[in-house]
């Protein structure tokens, strides 16, 4: 369902592939090749969601801010496993945010970071590039090239997946 709210209609980028079961509200820019998985919920009634070329969102996956505090920024070549949670945090681009990982409020990840499946990023925080895990994140390993290599590969695989839709 992609649906206008209050005279503002979503914005999807070419050639991206939505599932018949997301939901996409208000004020959302999608980029162009992204994927929006089945389930997934991208609600920009009460703050902006921007998503950056190449990305994809998983099953199951809200994204949602929260008013007049924070915005969903999503960049290039991010990955956002299923049942992950990004409620008005920034994401930086080659980024893998794991499968049932919540990013809160303001929270900022920088290019190149993977957050482990699982991962609690609390509201305000400021990563470094890396690898965060754990319930709050705790950096376990420095950013490298295999970092974002992983993370391109996987929004690269998912922009192959889509081609199994059409």
């Amino acid at each position: 369902m992609i649906r206008e709210l209050n005279g503002i209609k979503p914005k999807i980028g070419k050639n991206t592939f939505i599932a018949e079961t997301a939901v996409i509200i208000g004020d959302v820019e999608i980029g162009d090749d992204c994927s929006i998985w089945y389930g997934a919920v991208l609600r920009g009634d009460v703050g902006p969601i921007r998503i950056g070329n190449r990305s994809n969102v998983q099953e199951n996956v809200v994204f949602h801010a929260t008013h007049n505090l924070s915005v969903c920024e999503i960049g290039e070549d991010v990955t956002v496993g299923h049942n992950a949670i990004i409620h008005g945090a920034k994401v930086g681009s080659s980024v893998l945010v794991g499968m049932g990982a919540i990013l809160l409020d303001n929270a900022v990840i920088p290019d190149n970071t993977v957050i482990g499946a699982g991962a609690l990023v609390p509201a305000n925080a400021v990563l470094e590039p890396g690898v965060w895990v754990g319930s709050p994140v705790k950096k376990i390993k420095e950013s490298s090239e295999k970092v974002t290599e992983v993370a391109k590969r996987n929004a690269k695989d998912y922009l192959s997946y889509t081609k199994w839709y059409e």
